[in-house]
């Protein structure tokens, strides 16, 4: 990690243009920068400052990271100046055993929203801590290849969902044309198994897994058969009398 000045980091760069093109990278040199070198891959390197941020007390001018809501409940402060304060930042206040009470969950400042002097000084009374602090990654330079800081935000839990839902996608395929995996030749012979067996019934071909279900099948219809003829001889005698 060593921080450069940025017209130094360009002269640098330009001794490199066999491996990368300096144009690309010169609108992200400005400004304070502090520069990574490291071998690790660029998300992994993502994931893990993101892990390394925290939460600091907001200050006058300070952007939320994220919608900021007040939970309701006693504030733990005593009756006084604190309600004025409270309800020109929009919170509901009452007054209950001697402390001050917020009556429901406010949202007090959206995601990028600039924090007033009011609210941070609210909000830090509070305990509410609603600004993130840590290295934020604004470019990554990987083998000439340039990716930009928001490409290198991942969603885990939303990422892991996907793969999940293509794995059973691909599955589902896979079993459907019945091309076999290490992952679906269970599935396959079983249903290789219980077709083989259905047709094997259906054609009344005898086979020493089939014999038994053969013989039963033959049985029950002999005795549907049966109660037909008996329920047939009745009908022609009554005919017969006719």
């Amino acid at each position: 990690m060593r921080v450069i000045k940025n017209t130094l980091m360009k002269r640098a760069i330009e001794n490199c243009q066999e491996k990368l093109d300096p144009k690309k990278l010169e609108k992200y040199l400005t400004g304070s920068n502090v520069f990574l070198f490291t071998n690790l891959n660029p998300f992994k390197l993502a994931l893990l400052l993101e892990k390394g941020k925290v939460l600091i007390t907001a200050k006058a001018g300070d952007t939320a990271s994220f919608d900021v809501i007040v939970p309701a409940g006693n504030t733990g402060q005593p009756p006084g100046p604190i309600i004025s304060q409270l309800n020109a930042v929009g919170l509901p206040t009452r007054i209950e055993a001697g402390s001050v009470w917020i009556t429901k969950d406010t949202l007090v400042a959206r995601k990028g929203d600039v924090i007033s002097e009011r609210l941070a000084s609210v909000l830090s009374k509070l305990g509410i801590k609603p600004v993130e602090a840590g290295l934020i990654m604004r470019v990554v330079c990987d083998e000439g290849l340039i990716i930009e800081g928001d490409q290198l935000k991942i969603d885990l839990n939303e990422t892991k969902r996907q793969i999940e839902y293509a794995q059973a996608e691909a599955f589902k395929l896979s079993v459907s044309v019945a091309y076999p995996t290490r992952e679906n030749i269970t599935v396959l012979v079983q249903i290789a198994h219980q077709e083989a067996y259905a047709l094997a019934l259906g054609a009344a071909t005898p086979s020493k897994e089939t014999i038994r279900d053969l013989i039963v099948k033959a049985h029950t219809e002999m005795l549907s058969l049966s109660s037909r003829l008996s329920s047939l001889e009745e009908k022609i005698k009554q005919f017969e009398k006719g």
